[in-house]
């Protein structure tokens, strides 16, 4: 059965946006995630970023807590957050390129390029009791350094698929580039998950790829949440202020 991990990130990024640096505020990710968990998902994704624009290390921590499914950590290769990962013990972590300018993770992470350091990082995690996984684009030599690298997953990048969507024939090669993608990496061993930009249109899609176990899901779920529940939280207030009208009069 194809498991779907929901990315609760952008839930902290709405509370981050009135609430940054006070430790308290709304919407709360945690919250989210045990709604999510509730309506059945398989597992909770969240990126703790070095700039922490987003999910903060009390947020990190909760998760770790009050999780009953399956944790998966997104993280750069960087020394502070490689720690944290050490001590917080996600079932999973995912290693992902990380720029302070982007909006959100752009582009796969080049392990071809950095083996030996994401092979350390690989070793201390699976030392300490933690899955890998490696956030990359569906390149060929990617994937085969990835095989090499010893980690048990690898999650391909989805974006550039989902960007050309809308667009024939660009999303067909896309989608060609990631089936021969998943082909190879199960052919090598790896187990293979996927995630970024992928939405309730350009799913039905993906399904043609094969050797899927985990999508990796996030703005679009949030997204949803917003629009099909702004009716009932509206109707909410509107009751809220009509008894206070009541207790006035």
């Amino acid at each position: 059965m194809l498991k779907l991990g929901v990315n609760v990130d952008h839930v902290a990024t709405l509370r981050e946006a009135r609430y940054r640096g006070r430790g308290r505020g709304e919407p709360d990710p945690v919250a989210a995630a045990l709604d999510c968990e509730a309506a059945g998902a398989h597992g909770i994704t969240a990126h703790l970023r070095e700039d922490r624009r987003h999910m903060q290390d009390r947020d990190i921590w909760k998760l770790r807590e009050v999780i009953k499914t399956r944790l998966n950590l997104e993280m750069a290769n960087a020394p502070e957050i490689i720690g944290i990962a050490l001590k917080l013990k996600p079932d999973i972590v995912c290693i992902v390129p990380e720029r302070r300018l982007e909006v959100t993770t752009e582009g796969g992470l080049d392990v071809a390029g950095h083996v030996q350091a994401i092979t350390d990082t690989r070793k201390r995690m699976n030392d300490g009791g933690i899955e890998v996984s490696l956030f990359i684009a569906p390149d060929p030599p990617q994937i085969e350094a990835a095989a090499r690298n010893g980690s048990e997953f690898i999650e391909l990048h989805t974006g550039s698929f989902a960007e050309a969507f809308d667009e024939e024939p660009q999303c067909q090669a896309e989608l060609d580039r990631l089936i021969a993608g998943a082909r190879q990496a199960h052919d090598l061993g790896l187990k293979v998950n996927a995630g970024h930009g992928l939405n309730y249109q350009n799913l039905p899609v993906l399904h043609r790829v094969p050797h899927l176990v985990e999508l990796n899901i996030g703005h679009t779920i949030i997204s949803r949440a917003v629009t099909f529940g702004l009716a009932a939280a509206v109707k909410d207030m509107l009751r809220l202020m009509a008894n206070y009208e009541g207790e006035r009069k």
